[in-house]
């Protein structure tokens, strides 16, 4: 879709994938951007919660795993669907300048569902967490914009996919943030 040619998000793509790749990088990038990567803390959040938050454990499992179900769903299903933006590396005028660090694939590529997963967990997470660490929200988005920084670099997603996926991501958390805070009081 040619609306979605824009300066920014060339210059920026080329800056990433290009200009500041390094070997580090090469190798770390693929690694952080695998959903299987991150098993062991979503694992470690889940037990968290459930030794910490005893009597809201539940919920706050719920809710977590409901934000970024309704994120992934809602991308992938409902917005990629309609859009159809092709992956730059799989884009027959943009390919050739694309540095591939991981196989491509065949899905396509506006929202990136990957950013709107991390970062409704990152806020969803953050809000269930923040009056006794307060520092989890920075850790938390920290982490959310290192995935999606990995997804342009290994080169299977413009700049303004993962702009956009971060933003309805952290949309989706909020809501689900909203919903926690609600029910918190009553169960606590």
């Amino acid at each position: 879709m040619a609306y979605f040619w824009t300066p920014f998000d060339q210059h920026w793509f080329h800056l990433i994938n290009h200009s500041w790749s390094n070997p580090v990088f090469d190798t770390v990038m693929p690694i952080f951007r695998n959903p299987k990567t991150w098993v062991p803390l979503y694992i470690f959040i889940i037990g968290f919660s459930i030794y910490r938050y005893r009597k809201i454990a539940v919920l706050i499992i719920v809710l977590l795993a409901a934000s970024a179900g309704t994120a992934d769903f809602v991308c992938v299903r409902v917005i990629k669907a309609y859009v159809k933006r092709v992956r730059p590396c799989n884009d027959k005028a943009f390919e050739p300048t694309v540095i591939n660090r991981v196989p491509c694939g065949t899905g396509l590529s506006f929202p990136s569902a990957h950013a709107s997963d991390h970062f409704a967990l990152a806020v969803f997470t953050g809000m269930a967490f923040r009056k006794n660490w307060r520092w989890i929200w920075l850790a938390a988005l920290f982490w959310a914009a290192l995935i999606c920084y990995a997804q342009v670099y290994v080169g299977v997603h413009y700049p303004v996919d993962v702009l956009a996926g971060a933003a309805f991501g952290a949309l989706t958390g909020w809501l689900y943030g909203l919903v926690y805070n609600r029910f918190y009081f009553r169960f606590s």
